[in-house]
């Protein structure tokens, strides 16, 4: 199928000539219906292909805290919307009985990057606050529908050199965040749709929260008993 005439499924009512109320209703709940039923099945093959992936980054995102190290989040746009998101999540938990975990925002100092975006360009708005902030052992997660974002890759380098851990969750077919080599653990979204990638990236990290958690809970537990049998 085209991506004209997935266009026309998805947007039927923008096509054609002016509708009657009544078939102009119809076509608006084809459209939900039809939204609804690509959001699922793209949910379902990211996941049934990332699910090993994302374990794999709850672990080593564990073993970051267990090592009193911390969460870096970027993204550009709606991205850094994410990544505000989930700095919150991890530091301010809704679960009870969860502990705050120390996560931060680098698209929340306004300051910062309009700063270094005028003085040394853009694509080191990242760069900068991980050399200030960032230690070994922390870790960073990155978020970008494309994957070709210029200043996350940039600073995917940098972690690199730092020995930051890299979390990346991109679209596509991966764009540079797969290409580069840099991500330690990429979460690619099989599909051009940035609706459906931001929608995936969303559960996503809700589930790497989730699993963090777990893994760490998982310690908390097996100290107690150890405590207890001594």
């Amino acid at each position: 199928m085209s991506s004209q005439t997935d266009l026309r499924a998805l947007y039927p009512f923008l096509h054609g000539k002016p509708r009657e109320p009544e078939a102009l209703g119809a076509a608006l709940l084809h459209s939900v219906a039809e939204k609804a039923r690509d959001s699922r099945e793209t949910s379902e093959r990211f996941f049934a292909a990332q699910g090993p992936v994302l374990v794999a980054a709850a672990k080593a995102l564990a073993d970051v805290y267990r090592l009193g190290g911390r969460l870096y989040s970027m993204g550009n746009g709606g991205s850094s919307c994410d990544a505000a998101h989930v700095a919150v999540e991890f530091s301010h938990p809704v679960t009870a009985g969860r502990p705050a975990l120390a996560a931060v925002s680098l698209v929340a100092d306004l300051a910062m990057i309009s700063a270094v975006g005028n003085d040394v360009g853009f694509e080191h708005i990242f760069v900068r606050q991980l050399i200030a902030q960032g230690r070994t052992g922390d870790a960073v997660i990155g978020f970008s529908t494309s994957g070709d974002s210029a200043n996350l890759i940039a600073a995917f380098a940098k972690a690199r050199d730092m020995g930051v851990v890299t979390i990346g969750m991109a679209g596509g077919e991966g764009g540079r965040m797969k290409s580069s080599g840099l991500v330690d653990h990429l979460l690619i979204v099989p599909t051009s749709s940035i609706h459906r990638i931001q929608e995936c990236h969303v559960a996503a990290y809700h589930i790497l929260w989730d699993l963090t958690h777990t893994l760490l809970a998982d310690d908390r537990g097996s100290a107690m008993a150890a405590g207890a049998a001594a």
